[in-house]
C-alpha cells in the first residue's frame, strides 16, 4: 500500500469534457477529475432526463447524470449534457454551448467507446475478416474512431485558445503494445492502433498552439460490465478470485485489475503537471503514470496487469 491522497484544490478552476462519461474509463476520469476540484462536463448518450431517442448501444442504467453527481459529491463540479459523438450537429451544438457556459476548456478526453457487446464474447474472438460481420466491424470502427474525429474537430478549438491545454485519447493497448500484438478482430485491432494514432497525428497539430496529446489505456479494467461479469461489485471484487464450485470465477490476472478510478487518476495528474507537453504524442499506461507521479487505485495499490503480459 502506498499513503497518496488527492489534492482537493489541484484543478480547481479548471474545466474539463469528458466525452463518453456515463460509466467505465469515462465515469471514473471524471470522477478523478472531480476530486481534484476540476468543473466537468460529463457528456454521453445514456440520460435520465435528456431525449430518448438519443439511445446507447448498451441497455444499462448507467446515467450521465449519476456520473456528474458523484464529480460534484467528490468536490469538483459535475454537468451532465446528453450528446451523441456520432452526431456531427450534436457535437457542434455542444461546443457552442460550453464557449457560453464556459468560454474554454483546459481538459479534453475522448474515452467514446460504445462498442463492447458488438466486440462479442471470447468466443467469438478471431474470428477472421471474411466470417465476421461487416455491418457489425464497421460499427465498432464508427464508435471507436469517428467519434473522436467529431469530436475533436468541434471542440480543440476551445482547447487551443490559450497555451496548455491537453486532450486525452482514450485506448486499450500501448502503441508499442498493439504493434506487436493481434487484439480479438481486424476491426478492434484497427480501432486501437488508430485512437493510438490519433494521440500521435494530434499532438503534432496541438504543439505549436502550447497544448499536448496523449493516448491512455487503463489496465484490466473493473468497470460495471466487468464486475457484472463476474458477479462482484467494486467493494468485494476480491470475491472473483476466489472458487466456486471448485473453479475462480475470473480467470489468472484478474487479481492486477484496477478500479475505473485509477485511469482517472493517471488523467488528473497530467492535468496538474505543468510540464505536461513532455508526454505529448506519447502513449503510456495508467500504471506507467503512477509510478511517475506517485498516485494510488483507491484501495492504495498500484496494479499494472499489462505488466503479467510482457
Amino acid at each position: 500500500m502506498v499513503a497518496w491522497s488527492p489534492d482537493p484544490d489541484g484543478l480547481r478552476g479548471r474545466v474539463a469534457l469528458v466525452a463518453g462519461a456515463t460509466r467505465g474509463a469515462g465515469r471514473g476520469i471524471a470522477a478523478a477529475l472531480g476530486e481534484a476540484g476540476a468543473t466537468v462536463i460529463c457528456t454521453g448518450r445514456s440520460s435520465a432526463t435528456g431525449s430518448g431517442t438519443i439511445r446507447s448501444d448498451y441497455d444499462r442504467s448507467e446515467t450521465i447524470e449519476e456520473t456528474a453527481a458523484l464529480v460534484t459529491a467528490l468536490g469538483g463540479v459535475g454537468i451532465a449534457i446528453q450528446v451523441d459523438h456520432l452526431d456531427s450537429g450534436q457535437v457542434a451544438q455542444l461546443a457552442q454551448r460550453v464557449v457560453g457556459d464556459h468560454g474554454h476548456i483546459d481538459v479534453l478526453v475522448n474515452d467514446i467507446w460504445g462498442a463492447e457487446v458488438l466486440k462479442g464474447p471470447p468466443s467469438a474472438w478471431n474470428t477472421p475478416i471474411w466470417q465476421h460481420d461487416l455491418d457489425v466491424g464497421l460499427r465498432i470502427l464508427r464508435l471507436a474512431v469517428d467519434t473522436h474525429l467529431i469530436t475533436s474537430h468541434h471542440l480543440l478549438p476551445l482547447l487551443v485558445d490559450r497555451p496548455g491545454g491537453l486532450l486525452v485519447e482514450v485506448t486499450d493497448g500501448t502503441a508499442a503494445y498493439n504493434a506487436d500484438n493481434y487484439r480479438i478482430s481486424v476491426f478492434y485491432d484497427l480501432a486501437k492502433v488508430a485512437v493510438n494514432r490519433l494521440a500521435f497525428s494530434q499532438g503534432h497539430e496541438l504543439a505549436p498552439y502550447g497544448a499536448a496529446a496523449v493516448a491512455l489505456t487503463p489496465g484490466w479494467l473493473r468497470s460495471e460490465m466487468m464486475l457484472d461479469v463476474f458477479g462482484v461489485a467494486e467493494d468485494n471484487w476480491r470475491d472473483a478470485l476466489t472458487t466456486r464450485d471448485g473453479l475462480p470465477t475470473a480467470p489468472p490476472g484478474f487479481e492486477a485489475s484496477e478500479s475505473p478510478r485509477y485511469v482517472g487518476r493517471a488523467v488528473a495528474a497530467l492535468a496538474a503537471d505543468p510540464d505536461r507537453a513532455r508526454w505529448n504524442r506519447r502513449s503510456v499506461t495508467a500504471a506507467e503514470l503512477a509510478r511517475e507521479y506517485g498516485f494510488t487505485d483507491i484501495d492504495g495499490t498500484q496494479p499494472d496487469s499489462w505488466a503479467q503480459l510482457h
